[in-house]
Protein backbone atom coordinates (compact mmCIF):
# COMPACT_ATOMS: atom_id res chain seq x y z
CA UNK A 1 0.00 0.00 0.00
CA UNK A 2 1.50 3.50 -0.91
CA UNK A 3 1.46 6.30 1.68
CA UNK A 4 0.32 9.79 0.49
CA UNK A 5 2.94 12.16 -0.81
CA UNK A 6 2.40 14.03 1.96
CA UNK A 7 2.76 12.23 4.76
CA UNK A 8 6.38 11.12 3.55
CA UNK A 9 7.09 15.01 3.06
CA UNK A 10 6.06 15.33 6.80
CA UNK A 11 8.27 12.59 7.66
CA UNK A 12 11.45 14.50 6.12
CA UNK A 13 10.63 17.89 7.41
CA UNK A 14 10.46 15.84 11.18
CA UNK A 15 13.96 14.27 10.82
CA UNK A 16 15.45 17.31 9.11
CA UNK A 17 13.71 19.35 12.25
CA UNK A 18 15.05 16.46 14.88
CA UNK A 19 18.67 16.80 13.47
CA UNK A 20 18.57 20.49 13.68
CA UNK A 21 18.10 20.60 16.97
CA UNK A 22 20.49 18.07 18.00
CA UNK A 23 22.87 20.14 16.11
CA UNK A 24 21.64 23.06 17.88
CA UNK A 25 21.91 21.47 21.10
CA UNK A 26 26.01 20.34 20.81
CA UNK A 27 26.98 23.50 19.18
CA UNK A 28 25.19 24.98 22.58
CA UNK A 29 26.73 22.37 24.44
CA UNK A 30 30.62 22.91 23.31
CA UNK A 31 29.50 27.06 23.92
CA UNK A 32 28.57 26.47 27.42
CA UNK A 33 32.00 23.91 27.82
CA UNK A 34 33.95 26.37 26.14
CA UNK A 35 32.74 29.35 28.01
CA UNK A 36 32.85 27.25 31.45
CA UNK A 37 36.20 26.39 31.32
CA UNK A 38 39.54 28.82 31.79
CA UNK A 39 43.32 27.77 31.64
CA UNK A 40 45.19 30.56 33.43
CA UNK A 41 49.12 30.49 32.52
CA UNK A 42 51.75 30.86 34.83
CA UNK A 43 52.79 34.05 35.96
CA UNK A 44 49.08 35.44 35.01
CA UNK A 45 45.56 36.08 37.23
CA UNK A 46 42.39 36.53 36.04
CA UNK A 47 39.74 38.96 37.32
CA UNK A 48 36.13 37.37 37.24
CA UNK A 49 32.91 39.43 37.37
CA UNK A 50 29.24 37.72 37.88
CA UNK A 51 26.79 39.70 36.38
CA UNK A 52 29.26 42.73 36.27
CA UNK A 53 30.36 42.62 39.83
CA UNK A 54 33.44 40.98 41.32
CA UNK A 55 33.75 37.80 42.38
CA UNK A 56 37.21 36.52 42.55
CA UNK A 57 40.33 36.22 40.97
CA UNK A 58 41.54 32.94 39.03
CA UNK A 59 44.95 31.27 39.35
CA UNK A 60 46.68 29.48 36.78
CA UNK A 61 45.83 26.22 36.46
CA UNK A 62 41.88 24.85 35.35
CA UNK A 63 38.84 27.01 36.40
CA UNK A 64 35.78 26.58 36.27
CA UNK A 65 32.95 29.44 35.61
CA UNK A 66 29.56 29.73 35.45
CA UNK A 67 28.29 30.09 31.35
CA UNK A 68 26.84 33.27 30.57
CA UNK A 69 26.47 34.70 34.20
CA UNK A 70 30.50 35.10 34.62
CA UNK A 71 32.84 37.07 32.62
CA UNK A 72 36.69 36.25 32.28
CA UNK A 73 38.13 39.79 32.36
CA UNK A 74 41.73 40.51 30.14
CA UNK A 75 44.55 38.71 32.44
CA UNK A 76 47.04 40.75 34.24
CA UNK A 77 50.80 39.62 33.70
CA UNK A 78 51.72 39.35 37.45
CA UNK A 79 55.42 39.41 36.48
CA UNK A 80 57.94 42.27 37.14
CA UNK A 81 58.05 44.38 34.25
CA UNK A 82 60.37 46.88 33.12
CA UNK A 83 59.31 50.00 31.15
CA UNK A 84 61.48 52.73 29.47
CA UNK A 85 59.97 56.48 29.72
CA UNK A 86 60.88 58.96 26.94
CA UNK A 87 63.51 61.82 27.58
CA UNK A 88 61.47 64.09 30.02
CA UNK A 89 62.58 67.85 30.17
CA UNK A 90 63.18 68.62 33.87
CA UNK A 91 64.05 72.41 35.15
CA UNK A 92 66.83 72.17 37.78
CA UNK A 93 67.63 74.90 40.45
CA UNK A 94 69.42 77.01 38.76
CA UNK A 95 66.88 77.26 35.64
CA UNK A 96 68.61 75.07 33.10
CA UNK A 97 66.89 72.95 31.64
CA UNK A 98 68.17 68.70 31.59
CA UNK A 99 66.81 65.91 29.43
CA UNK A 100 66.37 62.84 31.97
CA UNK A 101 65.36 59.42 30.56
CA UNK A 102 64.13 57.04 33.43
CA UNK A 103 63.61 53.04 33.67
CA UNK A 104 60.66 51.92 36.12
CA UNK A 105 61.03 48.20 38.01
CA UNK A 106 57.36 47.64 38.83
CA UNK A 107 55.36 44.48 39.37
CA UNK A 108 51.62 44.02 39.89
CA UNK A 109 51.47 42.27 43.41
CA UNK A 110 46.86 42.64 43.30
CA UNK A 111 45.19 41.58 40.59
CA UNK A 112 42.01 42.78 41.68
CA UNK A 113 43.41 46.43 42.79
CA UNK A 114 45.57 46.93 39.15
CA UNK A 115 41.83 46.53 37.64
CA UNK A 116 39.23 48.81 39.54
CA UNK A 117 41.45 50.53 41.56
CA UNK A 118 43.41 52.99 38.18
CA UNK A 119 41.97 52.87 34.92
CA UNK A 120 45.45 52.69 33.58
CA UNK A 121 48.06 51.60 35.75
CA UNK A 122 51.17 51.80 32.98
CA UNK A 123 49.98 55.19 31.75
CA UNK A 124 49.62 56.27 35.81
CA UNK A 125 53.20 55.08 36.55
CA UNK A 126 54.90 57.21 33.96
CA UNK A 127 52.72 60.44 34.88
CA UNK A 128 53.77 59.72 38.71
CA UNK A 129 57.65 59.11 37.40
CA UNK A 130 57.45 62.84 35.80
CA UNK A 131 56.16 64.57 38.24
CA UNK A 132 58.38 63.13 41.27
CA UNK A 133 60.92 63.67 38.83
CA UNK A 134 60.77 67.41 38.26
CA UNK A 135 60.17 67.79 42.14
CA UNK A 136 63.15 66.05 42.80
CA UNK A 137 65.56 67.37 40.41
CA UNK A 138 64.07 70.77 40.83
CA UNK A 139 65.63 70.90 44.40
CA UNK A 140 68.79 70.48 42.73
CA UNK A 141 71.44 72.42 40.75
CA UNK A 142 72.70 70.92 37.60
CA UNK A 143 76.26 69.54 39.25
CA UNK A 144 74.32 68.15 42.21
CA UNK A 145 71.75 66.38 39.77
CA UNK A 146 74.73 65.00 37.91
CA UNK A 147 76.28 63.75 40.98
CA UNK A 148 73.34 62.49 42.62
CA UNK A 149 71.93 59.74 40.70
CA UNK A 150 71.74 57.45 43.89
CA UNK A 151 69.90 59.92 45.99
CA UNK A 152 67.91 60.60 42.99
CA UNK A 153 66.39 57.03 42.23
CA UNK A 154 66.07 56.42 46.09
CA UNK A 155 63.75 59.43 46.07
CA UNK A 156 61.71 58.15 43.04
CA UNK A 157 61.38 54.83 44.17
CA UNK A 158 59.93 55.60 47.94
CA UNK A 159 57.45 57.66 46.05
CA UNK A 160 56.43 55.97 43.59
CA UNK A 161 56.11 52.84 45.48
CA UNK A 162 53.70 54.71 48.42
CA UNK A 163 51.72 55.89 45.74
CA UNK A 164 50.76 53.17 43.55
CA UNK A 165 50.61 50.52 46.59
CA UNK A 166 46.74 51.06 46.67
CA UNK A 167 47.32 50.23 43.06
CA UNK A 168 48.15 46.76 43.67
CA UNK A 169 52.34 47.52 42.29
CA UNK A 170 55.31 46.96 43.96
CA UNK A 171 57.98 49.36 42.28
CA UNK A 172 61.03 47.53 43.26
CA UNK A 173 63.54 49.82 41.31
CA UNK A 174 64.19 53.28 39.44
CA UNK A 175 67.17 53.87 37.52
CA UNK A 176 68.29 57.22 35.41
CA UNK A 177 69.45 56.35 32.20
CA UNK A 178 70.76 59.72 30.77
CA UNK A 179 71.04 63.24 32.02
CA UNK A 180 71.54 65.39 29.27
CA UNK A 181 72.28 69.08 29.88
CA UNK A 182 72.09 71.40 27.26
CA UNK A 183 74.57 71.56 24.31
CA UNK A 184 75.90 75.10 24.78
CA UNK A 185 76.85 73.94 28.67
CA UNK A 186 77.86 70.35 28.12
CA UNK A 187 80.56 72.38 25.91
CA UNK A 188 81.12 74.86 28.87
CA UNK A 189 81.71 71.93 31.15
CA UNK A 190 84.29 69.96 28.63
CA UNK A 191 86.36 73.26 28.77
CA UNK A 192 85.97 73.58 32.63
CA UNK A 193 87.18 69.90 32.72
CA UNK A 194 89.93 70.25 29.93
CA UNK A 195 91.31 73.55 32.19
CA UNK A 196 91.21 71.68 35.49
CA UNK A 197 93.26 68.50 34.04
CA UNK A 198 95.36 70.75 32.55
CA UNK A 199 95.73 72.76 36.30
CA UNK A 200 96.01 69.39 37.86
CA UNK A 201 98.69 67.81 35.27
CA UNK A 202 101.22 71.34 35.92
CA UNK A 203 100.77 70.70 39.49
CA UNK A 204 101.53 67.38 39.23
CA UNK A 205 104.71 68.44 36.96
CA UNK A 206 105.65 70.91 39.64
CA UNK A 207 105.43 68.98 42.25
CA UNK A 208 107.09 66.04 40.91
CA UNK A 209 109.84 68.76 39.70
CA UNK A 210 110.08 69.85 43.42
CA UNK A 211 110.28 66.12 44.77
CA UNK A 212 113.22 65.70 42.34
CA UNK A 213 114.87 68.18 43.46
CA UNK A 214 114.62 67.49 47.26
CA UNK A 215 115.56 64.45 46.83
CA UNK A 216 118.30 65.38 44.26
CA UNK A 217 120.03 67.55 47.20
CA UNK A 218 118.70 65.04 50.07
CA UNK A 219 121.04 62.42 47.86
CA UNK A 220 124.06 64.96 47.50
CA UNK A 221 123.78 65.71 51.31
CA UNK A 222 123.63 61.87 52.35
CA UNK A 223 127.24 61.47 50.02
CA UNK A 224 129.02 64.32 51.79
CA UNK A 225 128.16 62.96 54.84
CA UNK A 226 128.83 59.43 54.32
CA UNK A 227 132.02 61.01 52.69
CA UNK A 228 133.00 62.90 55.47
CA UNK A 229 132.63 59.98 57.97
CA UNK A 230 134.40 57.90 55.80
CA UNK A 231 137.33 60.36 55.65
CA UNK A 232 136.79 60.74 59.90
CA UNK A 233 137.14 56.81 60.13
CA UNK A 234 140.04 56.90 58.31
CA UNK A 235 141.77 59.28 59.57
CA UNK A 236 140.83 57.93 63.03
CA UNK A 237 142.50 54.67 61.94
CA UNK A 238 145.57 55.59 60.42
CA UNK A 239 145.99 57.70 63.63
CA UNK A 240 145.35 54.44 65.74
CA UNK A 241 148.16 52.72 63.29
CA UNK A 242 150.60 55.17 63.22
CA UNK A 243 150.05 55.44 67.21
CA UNK A 244 150.05 51.75 67.17
CA UNK A 245 153.44 51.51 65.09
CA UNK A 246 155.14 54.40 67.39
CA UNK A 247 154.18 52.42 70.54
CA UNK A 248 155.85 49.12 68.71
CA UNK A 249 159.03 50.78 67.77
CA UNK A 250 159.00 52.73 71.42
CA UNK A 251 158.41 48.74 73.38
CA UNK A 252 161.45 47.68 70.63
CA UNK A 253 163.82 49.86 71.23
CA UNK A 254 163.63 49.70 75.21
CA UNK A 255 163.46 46.30 75.01
CA UNK A 256 166.54 46.32 73.01
CA UNK A 257 168.53 48.66 75.56
CA UNK A 258 170.27 50.89 73.04
CA UNK A 259 172.88 52.62 73.68
CA UNK A 260 174.45 56.06 72.48
CA UNK A 261 176.27 54.60 69.41
CA UNK A 262 173.11 53.71 67.74
CA UNK A 263 171.11 56.32 68.20
CA UNK A 264 173.31 58.59 66.71
CA UNK A 265 173.51 56.16 64.35
CA UNK A 266 169.89 56.04 63.64
CA UNK A 267 169.87 60.39 63.71
CA UNK A 268 172.44 60.36 60.84
CA UNK A 269 169.68 58.10 58.80
CA UNK A 270 166.63 60.60 59.64
CA UNK A 271 168.72 63.25 58.30
CA UNK A 272 168.34 62.49 54.63
CA UNK A 273 164.21 61.64 55.18
CA UNK A 274 164.10 65.02 56.66
CA UNK A 275 166.06 66.61 53.65
CA UNK A 276 163.13 64.48 51.01
CA UNK A 277 160.70 67.09 52.02
CA UNK A 278 159.98 70.06 49.68
CA UNK A 279 158.81 72.03 52.27
CA UNK A 280 161.54 71.53 54.91
CA UNK A 281 163.37 75.14 54.91
CA UNK A 282 164.39 75.27 58.38
CA UNK A 283 166.04 72.70 60.34
CA UNK A 284 166.03 72.60 64.28
CA UNK A 285 168.64 70.08 65.61
CA UNK A 286 167.43 69.00 69.30
CA UNK A 287 170.62 69.26 71.71
CA UNK A 288 170.36 65.32 72.19
CA UNK A 289 171.62 65.30 68.31
CA UNK A 290 174.77 66.91 69.24
CA UNK A 291 175.40 64.51 72.24
CA UNK A 292 174.76 61.56 70.44
CA UNK A 293 177.19 62.83 67.43
CA UNK A 294 179.99 63.35 70.22
CA UNK A 295 179.21 59.83 71.44
CA UNK A 296 179.46 58.93 67.58
CA UNK A 297 182.60 60.30 67.08
CA UNK A 298 184.13 59.34 70.20
CA UNK A 299 183.00 55.46 69.20
CA UNK A 300 185.11 56.08 65.55
CA UNK A 301 187.94 58.56 66.40
CA UNK A 302 188.55 57.89 70.05
CA UNK A 303 189.22 61.24 70.90
CA UNK A 304 186.37 63.35 72.75
CA UNK A 305 186.09 66.89 70.86
CA UNK A 306 186.32 70.13 72.65
CA UNK A 307 182.74 71.27 73.81
CA UNK A 308 181.18 73.28 71.34
CA UNK A 309 181.09 76.93 72.86
CA UNK A 310 178.16 78.58 74.50
CA UNK A 311 175.11 80.25 72.55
Amino acid sequence: MTLPLSVNVGAFAGQIFIVVLLVVIAIFVVVVLFRSIRIIPQAYSGVVERLGRYQRTLSPGLNILIPFIDRLLPLVDMREQVVSFPPQPVITEDNLVVSIDTVVYFQVTDARAATYEINNYLGAVEQLTTTTLRNVVGGLNLEEALTSRDNINTQLRVVLDEATGKWGIRVSRVELKAIDPPVSIQDSMEKQMRAERDRRAAILTAEGSKQSQILEAEGRRQAEILRAEGDKQAAVLRAQGEAEAIQSVFDAIHKGNPDEKLLAYQYLQTLPKISESSSSKLWIIPSEFTDALKSFSTAFGGKTPPPAPPA
